[in-house]
């Protein structure tokens, strides 16, 4: 029997809902497959600060670094709102990624066939419906660039400064390169070649990388208009790459025209098989602890975990096929009911359960 050790991160607000319903489903799909999984719960984020004072404790850290691969439910809430910037919740997220070395987010923007009506694009655009890899640099930019406050000709200001190596850019490419072949083997790489330095380099290196991969087709597209193409036309995207800041501003857009955040699942991955694992969306102070939180993002995030860091392919594709079952049927979560009959999060949680189970 196949066994994996996995480090949850329940986190604060729907968090500890969301990642108990994927826990529930991985627990299923073993079963079936003859996988075991051992799950360690550790503290991250808000509840972390309330219970040890930093939103990161080494003890988390620790065990994610000894696990096969982590699951993250979501950190943050009011309640923390005013503490400052270097010990909020969401310095954790930094920080686990920075220890775990995940230089690749990847973003997946589909829309369901049976969730076209939620979609705010026109009928005619979306008829064939998207499905979206964006593959976004984690570690490098003007995220983790020098900033500082200093004079400026008018008084007091603030900078923030971007930089890209050759390294971090190439290893990123190759992400992208690889996962275009796995798929439809188009690659769009975004960039602001037209201002910035970074992303001058950035283009030219993506390019010289092309030759590698003589089945790929690989294009350029300035960040601004990709924004506008993602609204336009988002079925002409299959992979796109590029940089973290614009990676994290294209992903939120991109999960917006899908119809529902709750829907969508992330990874975050390093050079080696583990990964951290969690849905895009936040935590959702207002119905936690209501079993109101649609749970199918985490649900998902587990399905790309099975593929990614274990290649347990027929695991992610049972949970998988059974959320798009489960939506076919017309079952849905608050968020997705508009008023009509909803069922909770461990209701849907059971009818996905019972999708895997009987494979149907």
């Amino acid at each position: 029997m196949k066994t994996y050790n996995i480090a949850l991160l329940k986190g604060d607000g729907i968090g500890p809902e969301i990642v108990d319903s994927a826990v529930r489903v991985l627990e299923c799909v073993g079963k079936k497959l003859n996988i075991k999984f051992n799950f360690t719960p550790y503290l991250i984020g808000g509840i972390a600060i309330d219970e040890t004072g930093k939103p990161l404790p080494e003890e988390t850290v620790e065990g994610c670094l000894a696990s096969d691969s982590v699951l993250l439910g979501a950190v943050g809430g009011p309640k923390w709102d005013t503490l400052p910037g270097n010990i909020r919740p969401e310095k954790a997220l930094l920080g686990i990624r920075s220890a775990m070395g995940l230089f690749t987010n990847l973003r997946p923007a589909k829309l369901y066939p049976a969730l076209k009506g939620e979609c705010p694009l026109r009928e005619d655009i979306v008829a064939n419906g998207f499905d979206i890899m964006i593959v976004r640099e984690l570690t490098g930019g003007i995220y983790f660039g020098e900033r500082g406050y200093r004079e400026g000709k008018y008084g007091e200001e603030a900078y923030d400064t971007e930089s890209y190596s050759r390294m971090e850019i190439e290893r990123i490419a190759r992400v992208a390169y690889e996962t275009a072949r796995k798929r439809n083997k188009k690659l769009i790489s975004i960039d602001k070649a037209n201002v910035l330095e970074t992303s001058r380099l950035w283009r030219k290196i993506v390019h010289e990388l092309a030759s590698e991969y003589p089945d790929v087709e690989v294009a350029d597209m300035l960040v601004d208009n990709a924004a506008m193409q993602l609204v336009r036309n988002p079925s002409q995207f299959d992979v796109i790459v590029t940089s973290n800041m614009f990676g994290d501003i294209l992903s939120d857009e991109a999960s917006q025209i899908t119809g529902s955040i709750g829907m969508l699942p992330s990874a975050s991955l390093s050079d080696n098989t583990r990964g951290l694992y969690e849905p895009i969306h936040g935590s959702a102070p207002d119905i936690a602890g209501q079993n109101k939180a649609n749970p199918i993002a985490t649900i998902l995030s587990g399905a790309m975990m099975m593929l990614y860091s274990f290649n347990e392919v027929e695991a992610s594709d049972l949970i998988v096929n059974a959320v798009d079952k489960v939506l076919e049927k017309g079952y849905r979560t608050a968020d997705l009911a508009h008023g009509a009959p909803a069922l909770t999060t461990s209701e849907i949680t059971d009818k996905i359960i019972e999708a895997i189970a009987n494979n149907d």
